[in-house]
């Protein structure tokens, strides 16, 4: 009986974490897609909007080239920490490249880094042939004509010719991170485009969805009356956006 007992309670306990699991977001779910339409811009508004909340990173977080993406979060951490032990130890940075599924968006976060490349041509190719949408990195990178070559589109915080080896050792994947100035957990929605990069946790997402579109609606709604009445006084007036 209290065998029985015991794996009820376990049967039960699967149960209810599967029921609280955040679901699991592909390249083709009609959340993303709605994401990939709406400016960032609109989207930082949003949650500004709704939560009070500082959503974007730092201004310095940049593309080395025109890019706009979408895609849930895979996270890596690294820790400033001089050694000799070589690469070894930075294995589940790697790891994870080969484990995200297709569309993700490996944020990576270097403990006081930004005078050292995160990744380069190596990390990027890789990245690309596993079909990831894009990466963000709270560090430099380099080998940038690699990565200009196969369009992988990649923001970062500088370019610099240094390595992570010997300098830093793997300190989580997949768990939270403060990147660039804002929090990223695995599974949140990763935006980016020229004008920066905007996190969205995941539980959140409908919502801040449905209002950015409201305000894309109304701004493009508002660019051809300028146009015609050629005033931005009244413009505003009108639809209320700025």
């Amino acid at each position: 009986m209290k065998k029985i007992l015991v794996v009820a309670f376990f049967s039960l306990t699967l149960l209810l974490l599967a029921a609280f699991k955040r679901p699991e977001l592909s390249a083709g779910d009609d959340l993303l897609h709605g994401f990939r339409i709406v400016e960032v811009a609109s989207v930082a508004d949003a949650m500004e909007q709704l939560y009070g909340t500082k959503a974007y990173m730092y201004h310095d977080m940049r593309p080395l080239a025109a890019a706009k993406f979408v895609g849930p979060a895979v996270t890596v951490m690294l820790k400033k920490e001089e050694h000799h032990e070589g690469a070894k130890v930075q294995q589940g940075m790697l790891d994870l490249i080969d484990e995200a599924p297709a569309g993700s968006v490996y944020v990576m976060v270097l403990e006081d880094g930004l005078d050292y490349a995160g990744i380069g041509g190596l990390m990027s190719t890789a990245m690309k042939a596993r079909g990831l949408a894009g990466a963000v990195i709270d560090a430099s990178v380099r080998d940038t004509p690699q990565i200009a070559k196969i369009q992988f589109p990649v923001f970062s915080r500088g370019i610099a010719p240094s390595s992570t080896v010997n300098h830093y050792r793997f300190a989580g994947k997949n768990v939270p991170v403060k990147c660039a100035g804002v929090e990223v957990r695995a599974g949140d929605i990763i935006t980016a485009d020229m004008d920066g990069v905007v996190v969205v946790p995941r539980e959140k997402a409908q919502e801040v969805l449905e209002r950015a579109q409201k305000l894309d609606e109304t701004e493009h709604s508002t660019l051809p009356f300028i146009e015609k009445y050629r005033s931005i006084r009244e413009a505003v007036a009108k639809f209320g956006r700025i």
